[in-house]
């Protein structure tokens, strides 16, 4: 019963948290962030990101994005397509190059600094998702471009990842079980042809055998079905779970079931498990021989934001977006998260890194996804000035 008792305390904390940042003006995923940072190991120490609460911030993290998919126009993101493969491309390039050129100078190996720059060229869209969602601008064509970019961003990541393991496996300087590079390639093209398959008739049938069953809530239990599927594919792919889970509910959202699943799926998700996401963001952080490694940390922060604000600030400008709309979209992209998490522990697992660094490298995810929400609130108060910003209102690349 202990972890029920602390899961009744965190979404207590949580609620106040985002009230009180909501009054202030903030976005209230910051509140939720910082309740996991005062009772979790950076400060108090009280809660710890166990088992059981992995497997709700899990939870979360893929009920986010699916509510993300739910809520997009996939229209409005085809339409957008190429200058999110512009923006993507771009903001991975300036971390690998930046990031790992400076990690190189600090000292660490090439292989080390390489690594190092593909950990932040990952993007997790989540916590700007909920940003977007919290201001209404999923459906314009900067949350349209930031989507598309985190997709394609994290599939170029997955590859790069891949391939440095692989490098390492064939001159033996990692260990553990390797994966074939090309059985990846070709699992992942299996992965998003079956999501075109989902979204064209897979769903729509599901959802209509949905109506049959004599069961409470059917169509949202067959949407959580498919979102969970998705999910749990995704990740034996190599690819983040919060991927599939996304095209899942882009699935859902071309079905004649949008609402309902809309309106059951969100009390869910935010009345328990993606208020323990954003807890876990700041449970992730440890002050542990900080004052060691203080040089580092404030140096990489600095342009863990930077190389994606100006990065994939620039491919919007490529693409023809007006300056507000490169700031916006450049601070889109700018939060790490889990996918930066999670490739920092597949690294870490095959020897990329060592331990020593580990930890810094952790803290500097956990800044960078802290300062993301109030760089990307900037930018769309900056880009509320402009007279047309959605789809419904015109809205047309500059």
């Amino acid at each position: 019963m202990t972890f029920i008792a602390v899961l009744a305390g965190l979404l207590l904390l949580t609620q106040l948290a985002a009230h009180l940042c909501h009054r202030i003006g903030i976005p209230g995923v910051i509140g939720q962030i910082m309740i996991g940072m005062i009772v979790g190991p950076a400060l108090l120490n009280w809660v710890r990101l166990d088992t059981m609460m992995n497997e709700f911030q899990n939870i979360g993290v893929i009920l986010l994005m699916f509510i993300g998919g739910l809520e997009s126009d996939l229209g409005l993101l085809k339409r957008y397509l190429k200058p999110a493969l512009v923006v993507a491309v771009i903001g991975v390039i300036f971390p690998i190059v930046i990031m790992g050129m400076t990690s190189f100078i600090m000292g660490f190996s090439l292989l080390e600094s390489l690594f190092i720059g593909v950990v932040f060229s990952a993007t997790s869209v989540s916590i700007s998702v909920a940003v977007l969602k919290e201001f209404h601008y999923l459906d314009t064509k900067e949350g349209a471009t930031i989507l598309g970019a985190a997709v394609a961003d994290d599939v170029i990541g997955v590859i790069l990842l891949s391939i440095m393991i692989s490098v390492m496996h064939q001159t033996g300087m990692a260990t553990g079980a390797s994966t074939s590079l090309a059985l990846i390639f070709v699992e992942q093209i299996l992965f998003f042809a079956g999501v075109y398959l989902l979204v064209r008739w897979l769903a729509p049938i599901l959802m209509g055998l949905s109506e049959k069953l004599l069961t409470t809530l059917a169509p949202t239990v067959m949407s959580m079905v498919i979102c969970f599927s998705m999910a749990a594919v995704a990740d034996y792919v190599g690819l983040s779970g919060a991927v599939g889970a996304f095209f899942a509910g882009i699935a859902i959202a071309h079905t004649t079931k949008r609402e309902i699943v809309d309106k059951s799926v969100e009390p869910i998700g935010y009345a328990i498990f993606i208020p323990l996401f954003f807890v876990s963001v700041g449970l992730n952080m440890t002050m542990t021989h900080l004052s060691q490694s203080l040089g580092f940390v404030i140096i990489m922060t600095i342009l863990a934001c930077l190389t994606k604000l100006l990065g994939c600030g620039l491919g919007a400008a490529l693409s023809g977006f007006s300056l507000q709309s490169d700031y916006l979209v450049g601070a889109g992209m700018i939060s790490r998260g889990e996918m930066a998490l999670i490739t920092a522990q597949i690294g870490f697992d095959a020897h990329l890194l060592s331990g020593a660094y580990y930890s810094d490298l952790i803290l500097v995810i956990v800044l960078a996804t802290v300062l993301a929400p109030f760089i990307l609130k900037h930018a769309i108060k900056h880009h509320q000035q402009l007279p047309t910003t959605s789809l419904s209102q015109g809205s047309t690349v500059n």
